[in-house]
């Protein structure tokens, strides 16, 4: 931790926001992670008090850096990490949750569903009529 500096990424995994590293190199990637309000690349460094911004789906996550670690710590220990300024994670209800899922594709003559895709299908159209 040269400087008192660590990588983006690096942070975002061991502060858990991001299970894996790659997953949070992706979202910087795709300019889901803003620090101090611009949007940054895994590799820029991070400082004490940075306020990091992560798109999440429909909801933001608002952190600010409390403490620099590039090492695991223990679960517990990661909220330690940031101070989260970010609103409740909204509630979907279960019409939007099917909504959000792939549709079950089945080519034309691939046979009969299976029991779970009979299910799915059974379940999307009963939560359709209601």
């Amino acid at each position: 931790m040269p400087d008192g500096e660590v990588r983006l990424d690096k942070w975002l995994q061991v502060a858990r926001v991001f299970k894996t590293r790659s997953k949070a190199t992706h979202a910087c990637n795709l300019s889901r992670v803003k620090v101090n309000g611009v949007t940054a690349k895994a590799h820029r460094r991070l400082a004490l008090e940075d306020k990091v911004e992560v798109e999440i789906g429909d909801w933001t996550r608002s952190l600010v850096v409390k403490k620099l670690r590039d090492r695991p710590v223990r679960k517990a220990e990661a909220p330690e990490l940031y101070e989260d300024l970010s609103p409740p994670r909204p509630v979907m209800d279960d019409f939007e949750r099917l909504m959000r899922r792939r549709p079950v594709a089945r080519e034309k003559g691939a046979g009969r569903p299976s029991k779970k895709e009979r299910r799915e299908l059974d379940r999307l159209r009963k939560n359709l009529e209601v």
